[in-house]
């Protein structure tokens, strides 16, 4: 062999480096998990078992506490009666806070379409389905004006609905007179308006119509959320609004129909608010828009958005409801009741926030 070939043959400079680096394939270290890590694992896969934890606790408590008082038909269906309408609202306020936002008028949206339903019935005699259906409209309508001052004034959530509260509020008072429409004043003009104050008796418990209809639109929501691409868009967005700009979804309009759903809960939650009350009050539900907020955190779904399912707002009103009733059952005084559910708030967010720090 000549010597060109042999010079040929050798091995350039960066390849003679690379036989002499080290060749072993790179590993990770596996750390062992302890149980506190476990749980933590656990519970960033499962974030709606934090309230059924908590809501097992509570009855198990409160039962041992307050003893059969607490497990009667009755006071069982006591609870999910009081806790229908934050019920509704908590359902309307989850889908916006899935989207990283929050919603501080959906109290006032409720309550002003409940006044807009009963003077159109009452004082203008316009046919009570035909007055609920425009309710319907204008709880649309309503959750969209938000969504379109969030998405194309870029103004944020918690400014934008703040305003709206104070002005759907004024707006309830000035249709309303500051004046309620009596309960004897429905029953003669448009007794439809009460239909979901209405109950049936099972044993020896009472489930009003109001009840069954909050179920009803956790269920349909929970579908809605899980098996439609809609619904997967509003995780994402909540997730990550510019990852989900590039992937392609068309977050604004997105956004305006998610307000404009939970504007729709709300005026849902409005008719059923006049069965619960027995009256067209402009003055009720005054701390809905807080008591919302409570119910969605408790129950899991994160402050911080795109995560957490559909029912743990619903379980998070009943813990809610649970701790009221076994606490009024036990003797606590209404004020140290408010105390109770303001620590279990804290604790709540806490734990979220502990949950989210979750390594991988």
């Amino acid at each position: 062999m000549s010597e060109t070939a042999r010079t040929s043959r050798k091995k350039q400079e960066y390849e003679q480096t690379l036989d002499a680096s080290d060749k072993a394939v790179a590993q990770f270290e596996h750390k062992n998990r302890n149980f506190l890590d476990a749980t933590q694992h656990f519970l960033h896969g499962n974030p709606t078992m934090v309230p059924v934890i908590v809501l097992v606790i509570s009855i198990i408590i409160f039962g041992a506490l307050a003893g059969s008082k607490f497990f009667s038909p009755f006071n069982l269906s006591l609870i999910v009666q009081q806790v229908s309408i934050i019920g509704i609202l908590a359902a309307a306020q989850s889908l916006v806070i899935l989207t990283a936002g929050i919603d501080l008028s959906v109290g006032a949206i409720m309550v002003l379409m409940s006044v807009i339903m009963g003077q159109l019935a009452i004082t203008l005699g316009v046919p009570a389905p035909l007055a609920i259906l425009i309710g319907f409209v204008g709880g649309i309508l309503a959750g969209m004006l938000n969504g379109f001052l969030v998405t194309r004034i870029k103004l944020p959530p918690f400014i934008v609905t703040l305003g709206t509260w104070n002005i759907f509020f004024a707006l309830n008072l000035w249709l309303s007179g500051a004046q309620s429409i009596r309960s004897q004043t429905l029953d003669e003009i448009a007794p439809l308006l009460k239909f979901f104050g209405e109950s049936i008796a099972i044993g020896g418990a009472r489930i009003t119509y109001g009840s069954v209809l909050m179920l009803l639109i956790f269920a349909v929501l929970w579908y809605i959320l899980n098996h439609t691409s809609w619904g997967r868009h509003v995780y994402a967005i909540g997730d990550d609004k510019e990852a989900a700009e590039l992937s392609g979804i068309r977050t604004n309009r997105t956004l305006i129909t998610v307000y404009g759903l939970a504007g729709l809960v709300c005026a849902i939650g409005a008719w059923a608010s006049i069965g619960r009350v027995g009256s067209v009050s402009p003055q009720s539900f005054q701390e809905a828009n807080l008591q919302s907020i409570t119910a969605v955190v408790i129950g899991g779904i994160s402050l911080f958005g795109g995560r957490g399912s559909i029912i743990g707002p619903l379980i998070g009103a009943l813990i809610v409801g649970v701790f009221n009733s076994g606490l009024r059952l036990v003797g606590v005084d209404v004020l140290w009741q408010v105390f109770a559910i303001g620590w279990l708030t804290i604790i709540a967010v806490a734990i979220d926030q502990w949950i989210r720090k979750v390594s991988s």
